[in-house]
C-alpha cells in the first residue's frame, strides 16, 4: 500500500496570515464553532495547532524504563483554511489583509496585518512592541 507523502513548501515561500498566539475560530471539523489560541504555526504545510482543540488519542509504547506507556491526548494540526482569525479590536472573526504602513521610530513602510471588517491593525500577541 503506497503512502501519500505530505508536500512541504520551501521555507522562503511559506507565509501565513495566522501567527502563534492568535485567537482563532474553528470553521470545520469535529470542533466547529469553538475558539482557541494558536500554539504553533506550520507555514510549510499551511497548518496550525490550536491549544486543546482537534485532539486525538495516541497509544504510546513504553521506551525502556524511563518513559511510561499508555494513551495520551495530542493536539493535531488543522489546515489554515479551516480557521478564522478573531480581530483584537472588534473581537469578531474576520479575514486578514496585508497593508504597508509607516511603523517604528524610523517611519519605514512595513507590512502589517489588518482586519477586513474594522480596518484596524491586528496586534501580535507574541511581540510586545
Amino acid at each position: 500500500m503506497a503512502v501519500k507523502q505530505k508536500i512541504k513548501k520551501p521555507l522562503h515561500l511559506a507565509k501565513l496570515r495566522i501567527k502563534k498566539g492568535d485567537t482563532v475560530l474553528i470553521l470545520a471539523g469535529k470542533d466547529k464553532g469553538k475558539e482557541g489560541t494558536v500554539s504553533r504555526a506550520i507555514p510549510q504545510m499551511n497548518k496550525v495547532i490550536v491549544e486543546g482543540l482537534n485532539t486525538v488519542k495516541k497509544h504510546v509504547k513504553p521506551r525502556g524504563q524511563t518513559q511510561q506507556g499508555g494513551i495520551i491526548e495530542k493536539a493535531m494540526p488543522i489546515h489554515v483554511s479551516n480557521v478564522m482569525l478573531k480581530c483584537t479590536e472588534c473581537n469578531t472573526p474576520t479575514r486578514v489583509g496585508i497593508e504597508r504602513r509607516e511603523m517604528g521610530q524610523d517611519k519605514k513602510m512595513r507590512p502589517v496585518r489588518v482586519c477586513k471588517k474594522c480596518g484596524k491593525v491586528i496586534q501580535d500577541r507574541t511581540r510586545s512592541s
